[in-house]
């Protein structure tokens, strides 16, 4: 299997990246942008993304769609999303696009269509929902469910957290829906402290009804409802479960006709869309989880038929390749301009880092060239106030995500008109930057002496010539936040095939979950070394802690 790397479209991508001479300014750029061949405003289900404020000329951008092409990145997207099992280690499809798909398609897994499975799962979901919602599902005392806890990790939390962060504010009747992630027990009990046992409903998200942290909640949160409630038969009228281990839940006290289920070609961080949304479609409606997925839905189809130059996630796909990998960008930035989205960043790092994070390629060799970047950010305009320094003087380049609504959820006073201005400015400012000769000369003209402005003029100048995507729509919704949860999936996939890396996988995760299992009793009573294989640094902090525990 030939390395990305021997191709010769990705040495000339390679020579283009390392010739600064050849590099454009964003400030010439900015003056040329009329003249330029490569579309930089992509329109994709209801999106529009520009892509104008990136140091890369037409003869960077032709060869970057030359190595995409010589990767046959175009076979690779149809055969993710006609159900092949792209995911190689595991064996399986990876194919969570089937999870929108509307009822008249046909997507095969091993020869069976998985559509008419979805939907029914969708029409569970949705009775379910709406009956919460209405008052109809009740309590172990007879009264009405008013409060949801969703007791998950990973894909089983971040993802249906942001959405519904997202979502409540433009739901006119949200649930009390929560989230508790953390083994630390501070999380559930916070989360608990001022919810009626009698009137809330847990929903379990763990596929295999084993995760160590999701089911030390789950436990702790039983014993809270039955010392509250006083009757374990109250377990099976206030948990649901989202699993496939029926064995599991039922032992735990689930009632069978609460289970669903979801199937392994769904990984957990692209697993939303299944009932692992059901805590979406609960806090916001089922009609809106139905239009996150229509959104979606929409971009799924500009990914599969756009012409490479016009797709949305594949430009932005080639772009972190070409910073990552090409240009040493170790970091990459996301700022959405809505504090409904304050939690994408979360979501996005494990998207990105989960499926990017490789060391070996898909022939199990060692890969030879960076991979994923680190994926960080905070909504503006806190992150202005926070790390921005950074992004603008430092001395790393940092690509940035700009994410910004034309209309505003809460049409209050100036604040939309001040968020925007402050999301188009940054960006304008990473891009153009200040001169010294700007600098000193903005200071004169404020009246500031000659000697004082040139003395301060080196800390007053920005170089400039920094990188950023802005995504701009109409107004945050469902369709517009399914769009974009896809765009992003989809740019993750679109790097995976250039690096040749398993985007489907997560090995990563296992070794210190396996280590963690086994430090537990460890850190009992037990003696310092209790038969458990560790390292002597590791054998010290255990007896640190213990002896900090007694006091």
């Amino acid at each position: 299997m030939t390395r990305p790397s021997s191709l010769p479209e990705w040495q000339r991508v390679a020579a283009l990246a390392a010739d600064p001479a050849v590099w454009p300014s964003l400030r010439a750029l900015a003056r040329a942008e009329p003249r330029r061949r490569q579309p930089t405003m992509l329109d994709a289900a209801g999106l529009v993304v520009d892509v104008s404020r990136h140091r890369l000329d037409d003869a960077a951008f032709s060869a970057l769609f030359a190595l995409a092409r010589a990767r046959d990145l175009d076979d690779a997207i149809a055969a993710l999303l006609r159900g092949d099992p792209v995911n190689h280690t595991e064996r399986r499809a990876a194919l969570h696009t089937a999870l929108r798909c509307t009822p008249d398609a046909v997507r095969h897994v091993d020869g069976v269509d998985v559509v008419p499975e979805v939907h029914a799962t969708l029409a569970r979901m949705r009775d379910f929902a709406a009956a919460v919602r209405a008052g109809r599902v009740l309590g172990h005392t007879g009264q009405a469910l008013t409060h949801v806890v969703n007791l998950g990790i990973g894909g089983s939390d971040l993802g249906p957290q942001m959405v519904v962060e997202a979502l409540r504010p433009v739901c006119p009747d949200p649930l009390d829906v929560r989230f508790v992630s953390n083994v630390d027990a501070t999380h559930l009990v916070q989360t608990l402290r001022d919810l009626d046992p009698a009137r809330t409903l847990f929903v379990v998200a763990s596929k295999t009804f084993t995760t160590q942290e999701t089911m030390a909640n789950a436990a702790s949160a039983r014993a809270w409802l039955v010392d509250a409630l006083g009757d374990p038969a109250a377990v099976r009228a206030h948990f649901v479960a989202i699993s496939t281990n029926l064995e599991a839940t039922r032992a735990f006290g689930v009632d069978p006709a609460r289970v669903f289920g979801f199937r392994d070609w769904v990984g957990g961080r692209y697993s939303l869309w299944s009932a692992i949304g059901l805590p979406i479609a609960l806090a916001v409606g089922f009609e809106r989880f139905e239009a996150l997925l229509a959104g979606a839905r929409a971009m799924d189809a500009h990914y599969a038929t756009a012409p490479l130059e016009h797709n949305a996630p594949v430009v932005l796909g080639l772009l972190a390749v070409w910073y990552a990998t090409f240009c040493g960008c170790r970091s990459h930035a996301v700022v959405p301009y809505d504090q409904a989205l304050h939690r994408w960043p979360a979501w996005l790092q494990q998207l990105d880092m989960e499926s990017l994070g490789k060391h070996v390629d898909r022939a199990g060799r060692p890969v030879d060239h960076a991979t994923g970047p680190v994926i960080w950010g905070e909504p503006g305009t806190n992150g202005q106030h926070a790390f921005f320094q950074l992004l603008h003087q430092g001395t790393q380049i940092v690509p940035v995500d700009f994410i910004v609504a034309a209309r505003p959820i809460h049409a209050l006073g100036d604040h939309h008109r001040l968020l925007v201005a402050n999301c188009l400015a940054q960006s304008q400012a990473l891009a153009l930057g200040k001169t010294t000769d700007e600098a000193r000369a903005e200071m004169r003209a404020a009246g500031v002496d000659a000697t004082e402005a040139d003395r301060l003029a080196p800390y007053r100048t920005f170089p400039g010539e920094r990188p950023s995507t802005t995504i701009v729509f109409d107004a945050l919704g469902p369709e517009r936040l399914g769009a974009l949860l896809a765009l992003y999936e989809h740019r993750v996939h679109v790097q995976s095939v250039i690096w040749d890396l398993n985007a489907f996988d997560q090995w990563g995760v296992e070794l210190g979950k396996q280590m963690a299992g086994s430090l537990a009793p460890l850190l009992a009573d037990a003696p310092a070394d209790g038969g458990v294989a560790t390292d002597a640094t590791t054998r010290a902090l255990v007896a640190r802690l213990q002896a900090l525990r007694r006091g």
